[in-house]
């Protein structure tokens, strides 16, 4: 039996709802919408080909983690780095884009909490996922 299977299930909507966020940079709705790559908002050709990849990725990850498939596992472990390693390096990078302390902590413990809490949980089920 899966632990955590409930929450896999909402990790897997938070996912693919992140994966049409994704998809939709290169439409740039405002100013604050292009992909953000290795802490550096992107414009241009190069959110116009980031965005949408990421959006893939995501799209396949939160497939993965739905169906509870093994190739989930070192797409957990490699995009929970990249959350890491993205975070990391917006805030020494972009310094002026910065918001208020109060969400800037929100909204790193959500990413990192959602993307290591799946890595963690997927890994710890491995032997079981399909």
């Amino acid at each position: 039996m899966i632990q955590g299977r409930t929450l896999l299930k909402v990790f897997a909507i938070l996912f693919a709802l992140l994966a049409i966020s994704n998809l939709s940079k290169p439409l740039e709705l405002s100013g604050t919408a292009g992909f953000v790559l290795f802490g550096k908002r992107l414009s241009g050709t190069a959110n116009l080909v980031a965005g949408p990849l990421f959006g893939v990725f995501l799209a396949v990850y939160a497939y993965a983690v739905w169906t509870l498939r093994k190739f989930a596992v070192p797409l957990a472990v490699a995009y929970a780095l990249y959350v890491l390693v993205n975070l990391t390096l917006w805030n020494v990078r972009m310094p002026a884009e910065r918001t208020s302390l109060a969400f800037g902590l929100a909204y790193a413990t959500v990413a990192l909490g959602v993307s290591w809490g799946s890595a963690y949980l997927l890994l710890k089920n491995r032997a079981q996922l399909s």
